[in-house]
Formats: C-alpha cells, structure tokens, sequence
C-alpha cells in the first residue's frame, strides 16, 4: 500500500511530466513551422527544461514528506547509486570522447539516463529486500 507521500509523488510527478511532453510537443511545432530566431529558440529551450528541475523538486519533497524511514533510505540509496552510475557513464564517455573514439553525446539525455539508473536499482533493492524477506 503506497503512503501518501508516494501518492502525492506520483500526482505532481505525472502533472509536471504532461508539462514537459506538452512544453516539448510545443517547441518542436514552433521550430519547424517558424524557424524563430536564435534567442526566441534559446528561451525555448531553457522553458522547456523547467519542467525538469520541478521532477527533481518533486523528488525532494518525497523524501522530505516521506514518514517511513525504511523508504525514505531505498530513495535514497537508488538515488546515489544512480548518481555514481551516471557519473561513471559520462566520466567514460567523456575520455572516449576526448581520445576521439565516439562523437558527442547529447547532454539532454542525462537526466532521463539518470531516471533509468534510478529505477533500475530501486528494482534491484526490491527485488533484494523481497528475497531478504523470504529468507527470514
């Protein structure tokens, strides 16, 4: 049964997500059907990534409203060990891309890979934790 820390979690991270599927949808209409100047896209594009930095608050405030200490330290362990896994990724990527081995990775894509490391573990602890409890 999920607490109503994660209940609201899922509500404000599912209303600031359809902001930025519908931010994006709207900036690829404008840039292809009006080819705004230089600063006009730069505008767009910081608008855009906005809704990013309000998933990450989002986040922060699950931890801070979630009561149940044993969640709140899954959180936050998925969360620094997706950090140390997208820092390894880039640092990799980084001197590939220095000794010219692969091209440039768009920085964009940070954020979701960050997201999917985050979920990868949480699934692994679960998956950890549930054998744990089997075995007690």
């Amino acid at each position: 049964m999920a607490t109503v820390a994660a209940k609201n979690y899922r509500r404000r991270f599912m209303r600031v997500t359809l902001v930025y599927v519908a931010l994006i949808v709207l900036n690829v209409a404008i840039s292809r059907a009006f080819a705004p100047p230089q600063l006009v896209l730069g505008g767009m594009a910081v608008l855009t990534s906005l809704p990013i930095i309000g998933m990450i608050a989002v986040m922060g405030l699950y931890i801070r409203e979630e009561t149940d200490e044993f969640v709140r330290y899954r959180l936050v362990t998925a969360m620094l060990a997706a950090i140390g896994i997208l820092l390894s990724v880039t640092s990799v990527l980084g001197f590939l891309q220095f000794e010219h081995i692969v091209g440039a990775v768009p920085v964009f894509f940070a954020f979701p890979a960050w997201c999917m490391f985050f979920g990868i573990v949480q699934a692994v602890l679960c998956a950890r934790d549930r054998d744990a409890g089997a075995d007690a």
